[in-house]
């Protein structure tokens, strides 16, 4: 039996293929099936699998399926309104040379179910989604809060449940290491049922109270745009478009209407200049997710880039999350300038500049954008806090306009966003880039 682990790191998901004598399945897809469905050749896709109605991205399993002829398996108390085969709990599917077995493992939704695969009788390896995670568990407030005690008291059940599962069971979650949809911080990859045993803090509470109890202390925000994906893959989503984006004009450009201008060029370039109201996310494995955390859901999106960098990629990790208002593609900004029109630019300071200028008392407006979990562990004094996403709503009380405001979080990512709302309330940024509050945190102490 051979099983594949396909992740993606921007969403902190993986989807799996498991292979085993000519025939495959394809465990929680995503939009982009094209990648997946590469890794069944020489195979006979049996199955599409599909753990929960997934709320961080956009579901390929339907797509996946009619393209391959698989059967789509979806938990029965989904009811998606599309057509598919429930998964009854314990009622065996058979994949010719081998079992799956569903396990309804509610918590992170209230139809999640695990699948088990068993091969002559033994049972080898669990995709349990977002119920059981190394080191973790899905998250259950994902649906509201007002039903994440329910969930939560689900999910104690069903973690448990599946820790009474053999120890040398390899453990197969689609969340993990970057995923908003975990609990805490989850593990890289994979495991086994037995090393959760030892080491996973879920399966060590004394009883549901404390599990509960954990499980909702812990949570931290998490993007906007979920709240349209379990919408989306409830009654279906079309496929992935079917191509990239096409480049953009100035005049172009200025015909369009209602339109945001997500710049991923380096931080540096971006600094250096950039079209006025242009949102500065630098190409990298979050692109999306920020976008959708911080844009309308319909947003119209033109991306300025350089020529050398992957818009392909770009685009599609839109496409994941369902934004398909991407009109295309503006490359640098040499035309821009060229045709006279303003620029923008801001500051920008490396982890020793930023310690010096501290020390000097130069550092009197600082921001730091920072998660609540990050802000909470440790940061500077006289720091204003206001979360990114949060930031995009409102200014936090308290900068001076008559100085630069510093800007920081941990690597110089966020802190790069938020520089176009500050420059929309007014004020002038200094970003903190090539790292963030935990360098100068350690750099003050030595």
């Amino acid at each position: 039996m051979k099983i594949t682990n396909i992740r993606t790191p921007g969403l902190g998901d993986a989807t799996y293929i498991l292979s085993h004598e000519g025939v495959s399945v394809i465990v929680d897809p995503q939009r982009d099936v094209e990648r997946f469905l590469a890794a069944t050749e020489d195979t006979i896709v049996r199955m599409v699998l599909e753990t929960h109605l997934h709320n961080d991205y956009v579901s390929g399993g339907r797509d996946a399926a009619r393209r391959t002829g698989a059967e789509l398996i979806v938990p029965a108390a989904a009811a998606p309104a599309y057509r598919h085969t429930p998964a009854f709990h314990l009622e065996d599917i058979a994949a010719g040379p081998f079992i799956v077995r569903p396990i309804h493992t509610p918590g992170h939704t209230p139809e999640h179910t695990s699948y088990l695969i068993v091969v002559d009788g033994e049972p080898l390896a669990l995709f349990s989604g977002g119920s059981l995670l190394v080191g973790s568990a899905g998250r259950p407030d994902l649906l509201g809060t007002e039903r994440a005690d329910s969930l939560a008291r689900l999910q104690y059940i069903s973690v448990t449940r599946l820790a009474e599962l053999p120890d040398e069971v390899e453990l197969l979650p689609t969340h993990g290491e970057g995923s908003f949809c975990t609990v805490s911080g989850a593990g890289r990859t994979t495991s086994t049922i037995g090393e959760e045993k030892k080491s996973n803090p879920v399966l060590h509470f004394a009883d549901a109270e404390a599990f509960v109890k954990a499980q909702l202390a812990e949570l931290q925000p998490y993007p906007t745009y979920y709240r349209h994906m379990g919408p989306a893959n409830l009654m279906g989503f079309a496929p992935m478009p079917a191509t990239g984006p096409e480049q953009v004009s100035i005049d172009e450009l200025d015909a369009l209407a209602d339109v945001t201008l997500i710049d991923i060029r380096p931080k540096q370039e971006y600094a250096d200049a950039h079209i006025p109201g242009s949102i500065g996310l630098e190409m990298g494995d979050q692109v999306g997710v920020w976008a959708g955390w911080l844009l309308p859901h319909d947003a119209h999106i033109v991306l300025i880039a350089n020529h050398d960098q992957d818009v392909e990629e770009a685009a599609a990790q839109f496409a994941r999350i369902g934004m398909d208002g991407l009109i295309g593609v503006h490359y640098g900004i040499g035309d821009w300038t060229a045709a006279g029109r303003p620029t923008a630019g801001h500051g920008t300071v490396d982890v020793e500049g930023f310690v010096e200028a501290y020390r000097r008392g130069e550092v009197t407006n600082l921001l730091d954008v920072r998660a609540p979990s990050e802000f909470e562990a440790g940061s500077l004094d006289g720091a204003i806090w206001r979360y990114l996403p949060d930031l995009a709503q409102n200014m936090p009380d308290g900068l001076d306009g008559a100085h630069p405001v510093w800007v920081a979080c941990a690597s110089g990512y966020r802190a790069n966003a938020a520089v176009r709302f500050i420059e929309q309330a007014g004020y002038e940024a200094v970003v903190l880039i090539g790292g963030g509050i935990p360098n100068v945190l350690a750099a003050l102490q030595r």
